[in-house]
């Protein structure tokens, strides 16, 4: 609403734009008065580009697990449809097994069960507790918003 309406003429550009998710709200956010100096310019995601030119995520693989979890980055792209990386992703990162749901109870608070969690907590559904990942993406954060990072990565 109002004279500038960024938001929705870059939505509308953005509706025939091939990797809409991966600028939107970035580009919002780096353009408004209010949040430019506050966001950092980073997607989370681990990706590697092939070379050259540069264009094109490569498709990770096995090859490329370590240096995943190495960079504490919470996602990654690109994977090849049913590529054996994914399995072992969910296998050693988030304990699913055999195409079911991750592990974890999504009902606690503070270490207390609601009580409309009961129920799944007496079928053993577990409560989400933090773990190395968490850890990971910690660590990723508070280097991302460490004085010397924030300034280089922040929007210009």
């Amino acid at each position: 609403m109002g004279w500038d309406n960024l938001p929705r003429t870059l939505l509308l550009y953005y509706t025939n734009f091939v990797s809409t998710p991966e600028g939107y709200f970035q580009t919002v956010i780096c353009n408004s008065d209010y949040y430019k100096n506050t966001g950092v310019n980073h997607d989370l995601h681990y990706i590697t580009w092939d070379t050259p030119p540069k264009q094109h995520p490569r498709l990770l693989g096995h090859k490329d697990y370590k240096r995943m979890i190495l960079s504490n980055r919470p996602f990654a792209r690109k994977f090849k449809h049913n590529s054996l990386v994914l399995d072992k992703i969910d296998r050693s990162i988030l304990k699913r097994r055999n195409g079911e749901f991750t592990y974890g109870g999504w009902c606690s608070q503070d270490g207390k069960t609601h009580k409309s969690c009961s129920r799944l907590e007496s079928e053993n559904y577990g409560v989400l507790r933090t773990g190395i990942g968490s850890r990971r993406l910690k660590t990723l954060i508070s280097k991302l918003r460490s004085v010397q990072s924030f300034n280089r990565r922040h929007c210009k």
